[in-house]
């Protein structure tokens, strides 16, 4: 049977629910839509805010063949099956082809560079969707053809109108709680009202509970389950337990985590918990980062298992994370002290007459720190 998310997914933007920045009259892709224009966009925004359902309406407004895939689990193969033996355009003949890659900051960057000169030449017409900001994510040539589109999350008024589409019996309080545990995700919170009328017949507050906590929603990378995941596995490395870590990424891994993520997550772990007591750690975390970066699913869960393992057996120094924020602390306390002019920059003759330099030593022992803070020592 047909998902509740996708029987009453809005077909027209009059039914579209949100994001009028966008979709407000006289607004960028209202006009687009309206004017029939066929351009590659990207749209960047929270889970569950309207990234598929517009690109739908919009492939719709041209009569455009549509094809949708996942950069999880989509490659070259697939995109030459779309675009088959025929270029586009031929002659005014064709449907312009509209391609719609879902999490597009997955496809790595050999993918993406093999989709590049078909949009260029106008075979396909490219719209990603991201949840990541695409400077980072998307290769400068491909970013250069699209124009990229910021959605926001949904207010607390927009999810109202689109639970009343469910027509489902929701209590006010049951619907409060709802929203405020959705944040903005649509999906999530139709998803979880599905689950709720599936397994217990009504809705409360109480089987919205019991239904968030059973088996039947995926794990959802804006919720508690995704924190309290992340949160476990840091711990782990901090202890030095290498299985408890390599479990929790495991746990990650098989709900189809960004391997993007864990690996920033390790990229710090690397500088704040280990820092000076194995300054490889860093160099690790890094090539792991860009090993997964060029890799992507599935054999990146090998480089980070190896660099989980290396970096759970590494020994702790957080000193250098506790020093920065302890001068953070000093600078937000007490603004810009006055720099001893003996360490200042003195690139004109005056700067020198003024002092700027004089008694300089380059291996000197008295404190470079301004005079307010001469006693702070912050790496202890």
């Amino acid at each position: 049977m047909e998902p509740l998310a996708s029987s009453i997914r809005p077909k027209t933007l009059a039914e579209f629910v949100g994001q009028e920045h966008l979709t407000g009259k006289g607004k960028p892709l209202r006009m687009a839509i309206e004017k029939k224009e066929l351009f590659s966009f990207i749209l960047w925004g929270p889970p569950g805010s309207g990234k598929t359902t517009l690109s739908r309406i919009y492939a719709n407004s041209l009569n455009a063949d549509f094809y949708e895939i996942s950069a999880v689990d989509a490659g070259k193969e697939d995109i030459r099956r779309i675009l088959g033996n025929a270029k586009y355009p031929k002659l005014g003949l064709e449907k312009p082809k509209i391609i719609f890659v879902d999490e597009i900051h997955r496809f790595n960057k050999a993918q993406q560079d093999f989709l590049l000169p078909f949009v260029e030449r106008g075979e396909l017409t490219l719209i990603g969707a991201t949840t990541e900001n695409p400077s980072f994510e998307v290769i400068s040539p491909l970013l250069s053809r699209c124009r990229v589109y910021v959605l926001n999350e949904l207010t607390d008024a927009d999810m109202k109108k689109i639970l009343k589409r469910t027509k489902l019996k929701i209590p006010k309080s049951a619907e409060d709680w709802l929203i405020n545990i959705a944040g903005g995700d649509a999906r999530q919170a139709i998803n979880t009202l599905e689950a709720t009328q599936k397994l217990y017949g009504k809705i409360s507050v109480e089987t919205l509970k019991e239904a968030l906590q059973s088996k039947h929603l995926r794990y959802d990378k804006k919720g508690e389950e995704h924190y309290n995941t992340i949160s476990a596995f840091i711990k782990s490395m901090r202890a030095g337990q290498a299985d408890a870590a390599i479990y929790y990424l495991a746990r990650m891994v098989d709900a189809g985590e960004d391997p993007k993520f864990i690996a920033r997550r390790m990229v710090i772990f690397a500088s704040e918990d280990i820092g000076l007591a194995q300054p490889t750690a860093l160099v690790v975390a890094n090539a792991v980062f860009e090993a997964v970066n060029k890799i992507g699913y599935p054999e990146a869960t090998i480089n980070l298992a190896h660099g989980v393992a290396y970096l759970s057996q590494c020994k702790k120094d957080r000193r250098a994370y506790s020093a920065v924020f302890e001068a953070l602390d000093d600078v937000k306390k007490f603004g810009n002290l006055p720099i001893p002019l003996r360490v200042r920059n003195a690139p004109t003759k005056l700067m020198k007459e003024l002092g700027y330099q004089n008694d300089y030593k380059m291996y000197d022992t008295e404190s470079y720190l301004p005079d307010k803070l001469k006693k702070r020592k912050y790496l202890k």
